[in-house]
């Protein structure tokens, strides 16, 4: 299968989407093409990090430049690894773009019905999900970290639209951004369990000799988008391991928290 996260630029777009659908902008940023050193070089944009705020502004702005938008269309969350899913309205865009107080508070998963409106969330291994219906013109993203994955926060939003936008799974495209991969993502038997009480007849997982395992998160994401319904030949998954290929992502795990912001990014302009 081809990879759906074309580079274009200093940044990753989901290709097929996009020419598919001409007025649609989705993908993830790299750490490409920005102004922040050390660290966080060079494209942060993470606002809750202890960089420069003024330099992660000017990544930002650089960064909807690239994507042909105005920073005053995006939004951000204050992300807690939960599952609060939050439909964002053409008001509320622009919240968080320039200051971290004002973003969105305790959520992990956007989504809206409006054009104009692109929505944003920050990574650093975590599994970047997006959402796309093209009939209503709905998109979505969800930030999904082991503990975002074991409370389904992909399948809740599937379950979000279908009960409230009226759109069945079947409908429903769904794209697995870059994160960390199983080659780097080791784990304890407490977040195994976990898992398995949501995924309990699938084991996207090896063990290790030593009690632990190594985690296919992507695949988690990707089965539980499944058994809510989403048909596997509507689900696009990338290959990019964040943690294996330093030059392009920020890794929390490999630079052992000392790190930047990746975005996913996605929304109808018109």
């Amino acid at each position: 299968m081809t990879e759906p996260f074309v580079q274009h630029g200093n940044q990753l777009l989901i290709d097929r989407w996009m020419k598919h659908l001409p007025d649609l902008s989705a993908g993830f940023t790299t750490r490409l093409g920005g102004v922040s050193t050390g660290h966080y070089e060079s494209n942060n944009l993470g606002l809750h990090t202890d960089d420069d705020p003024e330099r992660i502004i000017a990544n930002r702005y650089s960064t909807a430049s690239e994507t042909n938008t105005d920073l005053k269309q995006w939004v951000f969350a204050d992300q807690t690894h939960e599952d609060q899913i939050v439909k964002v309205p053409r008001a509320l865009a622009g919240s968080g773009s320039l200051d971290y107080d004002d973003t969105i508070k305790r959520t992990d998963g956007f989504y809206t019905d409006e054009p104009g409106v692109m929505l944003s969330l920050g990574f650093a291994d975590c599994v970047p999900l997006y959402f796309i219906h093209e009939g209503k013109k709905l998109a979505g993203t969800a930030h999904a970290g082991w503990k975002g994955t074991v409370r389904n926060i992909g399948g809740k939003m599937v379950r979000l639209w279908s009960e409230f936008e009226g759109v069945p799974a079947g409908e429903i495209y769904a794209a697995i951004g870059p994160s960390i991969g199983s080659c780097c993502y080791q784990v304890d038997q407490k977040v195994i369990d976990e898992l398995q009480k949501v995924l309990a007849d699938f084991e996207p997982y090896s063990k290790n000799e030593d009690g632990t395992y190594q985690l296919q998160l992507k695949e988690a994401n990707r089965l539980l988008l499944i058994q809510e319904g989403i048909p596997p030949e509507n689900i696009h998954v990338s290959s990019c391991c964040t943690s294996c290929s330093e030059e392009l992502f920020f890794s929390h795990r490999r630079d052992k928290g000392l790190t930047g912001r990746m975005h996913s990014f996605i929304g109808f302009t018109r």
